[in-house]
This record gives C-alpha cells, structure tokens and sequence, in this order.
C-alpha cells in the first residue's frame, strides 16, 4: 500500500515503522488531503437511523491507525513510564507524526482536518493502553487546539496551529492554588505594561502562578488565564478574565516544580509561575475579557474528552480481567470465569462500560450537530429541547450531557478497574501486569476538568431552570 493515500498528517513515524500502522483496506476520499473538513462524512447524513456507536469509515480508519501505534508503539514503553513518572519522547514524536495532535486542524496548517468525533475515537482508542498518553493528546487537541480554532486571529493562527499540529505540545492554564473549582477567583495577573497607555496598551504583564498544569513538562505553547481587571468586584471577577498566549521561552516564564502523582504518571502535571512575563497584546486569545467565556467553552467540549478516556481506560481494564478469568486462570478444574458468580460481574462491569460509552458517543454527536447549527446561523440558546430537557436551548442540552458523560464515565471507570483487580487476585495487585495501574489512573477521573460534584451541580442547575419555569 502507498503511503500517499494517507494524510499528510497522518503517516506513521517513518517509512520503516509504517507497515504495521497503516490501516488495512484504502481510505475512502474523504480521508484524503485537501478535502474539507466535514462534522459528518456522507454515510452519518443518512436518514435511516443509525446505532449511537456507528462510525463514519474515516473515524474507523483513523480508529484501526491509533489502536496499532498504541499497541505496537505505546504499550512497550507503558510500565517504564510509568515507572520513571515521565513520557518517552519518541511516543510524543509517534503523535505528532502520524497526525494525532492535529486531528480537527485544518490540512492548511498542517493538520488533519477532521471533526470533533474522531479526536474523541482516538482518545478513547489510546486510553485502552495508557490513559497517561491519552490525557496528553486530548487536553492538546479538544482545549489548546479548539481555542486557536474558535477564537484565534487569523495572524494567532497562522503562527501556532502549524506548530501544534506538527511538533509543539500545548497547555491549557486555568487552575491556581486559590482557584479550584471556583476557577475565576484566581490571583493572576494581566496589567498594562506601559501604565500611561492602559486604554490600548501594546503589552501586558502577567505576575503569578498556576498549579495542575497538564503537560506542562513538554509544552512549548501555553493558554493561560489571568485577571485583566483585579478592581472588579468578587461577583463580577469572571468579566475581567484575559486568555493570552504565552511561548515557553518568554523571559520570567518558569516551570517550578513537576507533581508526582497517584495515577497517570507518565503525563506532566507542573506548577508553572510568571514573573513579570512580558506578552503583546496581538497574543490575547479572542478579546480582553472574554477569558471566561473561552475557558467555559472549551471544558464543556473538554469533559467530553476525559469521558473518551475513562471508557477507554475502563475497556483496558476489562479486558484485562476478562482475558485473565476467561483464558489463564483455572481452580477446581474449570476457567475462574465459568463461575457464574464471577461471570455475572464481569457482564454487569461490560454493562456499564457499554452505558457509559453510549454517553460520551451520544455528547459527541450532540456536539458535532450544535457546530453544524451554529454554522447555519441558528439560535442554539434559546429555550429548551423539549419536554424534560435542560434549559438554554440545544447548547444547554449539550452542557448537561457532556456532564453526564464525564461524571459517569468516571465513575464507571474507578469501578471496573477495581473489579478488574478483585476478579484477577494476587495477579491484579501486583506491577507485572497493568490492572492495578489502570485503577490508579482511574481516580483522576473525578477530579479534573470539572470535579464530580461539579458535574453534578451543572446537571441540576440546567434542569432546574427548566422545570422551574
């Protein structure tokens, strides 16, 4: 097979590694380079009602791709990372190579050009291996990449899409010390450089810090948030919030410190700080104040990533467990698995798995029309969907079911992984295999993007409104 009629960013890391990458049957046009991008390719647009979990064959080409690298590239490497508490370099090369970083950016900066569907195919499809590379290519794709997508100008575009797309990790910097899950009471600071000129100064000067940095050990590219008003009062800080640009190697930008961490070990998590960071203003993302719109957008869209990840890391834990009951272990002369009180956990546990899939798909999906909405010029934030539906119209059904999807996808997956452990004994516990990692990595899913209880609180708030009224 020619390794043209791949994209040009989605061919694997060299010529000699490709073989066992490339999908097994030709891509179909729409998969080739310079073809718009589409939210839907032509066998989604059907009338006939399709099942939640249906493909379109670019998602499953895509789909096939990611499973081999991470198999044949990923899993080797998995224990070690972990181990050292680092990520091999030669993975994030592998990312970048084979157009994983660069799913929805458009083919003109170098990316792959696809929709928000096949981001999320992929997450979920490197979770099985190691959710601690899945993290790294969701928050890069469905935060840092969205935002330049969405709200940066055509000269922000031009400079760092090509660099995202191809070779720079990107960050996505909200979280403080002070500022949790009230992310807008941080102590971050954007003030004009030049006192005189704070009507239209030309710079900004950001003082402060930032915790739980996913990625920050790798990235080159950071989005960070900082308060561009500190006068405004405590009820109205989230209007004076700035998203800015911000390169790695701007002067009195620092990684200070790198967290060791429970799970998802090989991902970077830093505490970053700023002193005296000098930014031109050509670097906001969107406009001056628009910070918390921008940040709320993109963890809306973001929640749906981490769910991906946690079906995913779910599906490698069982998987795991159901090959150890079903094919390895034997006591009392039959397969562990044959005994129906263990069989009916391991069905209840792929149950659930299936459920929460059905979540995350079906948020996809609801994500992927409300862009074909907007794009046609519709209010999506008016009233409500129907009778029992959330209010604020479509985008406000979207909001609540990309929380749904998160919360239960996190907790569906700190309960398999456990089981997973339980079904597999001693073999579970230990660091031979993976099980008892995949449960580790499990629990970080209830805390970041939005905690569980955050969630929770989105989905009643929205419907509260709507039944209320």
């Amino acid at each position: 097979m020619s390794l043209r009629i791949l994209p040009r960013r989605l061919l694997p890391l060299t010529a000699r590694r490709a073989t066992s990458l490339i999908p097994s049957r030709p891509l179909r046009p729409s998969f080739v380079v310079g073809t718009p991008r589409r939210f839907f390719s032509d066998d989604l647009s059907s009338p006939t009602p399709l099942p939640i979990f249906h493909l379109s064959e670019t998602e499953q080409m895509l789909q096939e791709t990611v499973a081999r690298f991470a198999n044949d590239m990923i899993l080797p490497k998995v224990r070690e990372m972990d181990e050292k508490e680092t990520m091999d370099e030669s993975i994030i090369e592998g990312l970048f190579e084979n157009g994983f970083m660069g799913v929805e950016v458009p083919d003109e900066y170098g990316g792959a050009g696809m929709g928000f569907g096949a981001a999320i195919v992929a997450i979920e499809e490197l979770a099985k291996v190691d959710p601690s590379v899945s993290v790294l290519c969701d928050v890069h794709n469905t935060l840092v990449n969205t935002a330049f997508l969405k709200w940066g100008s055509s000269d922000l575009k031009k400079t760092f899409l090509p660099q995202l797309a191809t070779e720079s990790v990107g960050s996505f910097c909200l979280s403080e010390p002070a500022s949790g899950s009230d992310a807008f009471a941080m102590l971050t600071t954007a003030v004009p450089s030049d006192p005189a000129s704070s009507a239209d100064p030309s710079h900004y000067t950001i003082n402060g810090s930032k915790c739980w940095i996913t990625n920050a050990g790798h990235s080159k590219i950071f989005l960070v948030f900082a308060q561009t008003n500190p006068s405004l009062p405590a009820n109205q800080r989230h209007k004076g919030i700035t998203c800015f640009v911000v390169p790695r190697d701007t002067p009195g930008f620092a990684i200070s410190k790198k967290e060791k961490k429970l799970g998802i070990r090989a991902s970077s998590t830093c505490v970053i700080t700023f002193d005296d960071v000098r930014v031109p203003r050509e670097n906001i993302l969107g406009n001056v104040g628009e910070g918390y719109k921008i940040a709320m957008g993109l963890l809306n869209e973001g929640r749906v990533g981490i769910g991906a990840q946690m079906i995913g890391l779910a599906q490698g834990a069982w998987e795991a467990g159901a090959k150890y009951v079903w094919q390895e272990r034997k006591q009392f002369g039959r397969y562990i698995g044959e005994f129906q009180g263990l069989a009916f956990q391991v069905a209840e546990a792929r149950t659930e798995i299936e459920a929460a899939r059905a979540l995350v798909y079906n948020a996809m999906r609801t994500k992927e029309a409300l862009d074909r909405l907007k794009e046609a010029g519709e209010d999506v934030t008016s009233g409500t969907g129907g009778a029992g539906a959330p209010a604020g119209g479509k985008q406000g059904e979207f909001v609540m079911q990309a929380a749904m999807a998160k919360l239960y996808a996190s907790n569906v997956a700190q309960k398999v992984s456990g089981a997973a452990i339980e079904w597999m004994g001693g073999m579970g516990f230990v660091r031979d295999g993976l099980a008892e990692k995949f449960w580790r990595d499990s629990k970080i899913g209830a805390i970041y993007e939005g905690t569980s209880n955050i969630q929770l609180q989105t989905i009643a708030k929205l419907l509260q409104k709507a039944h209320a009224q």
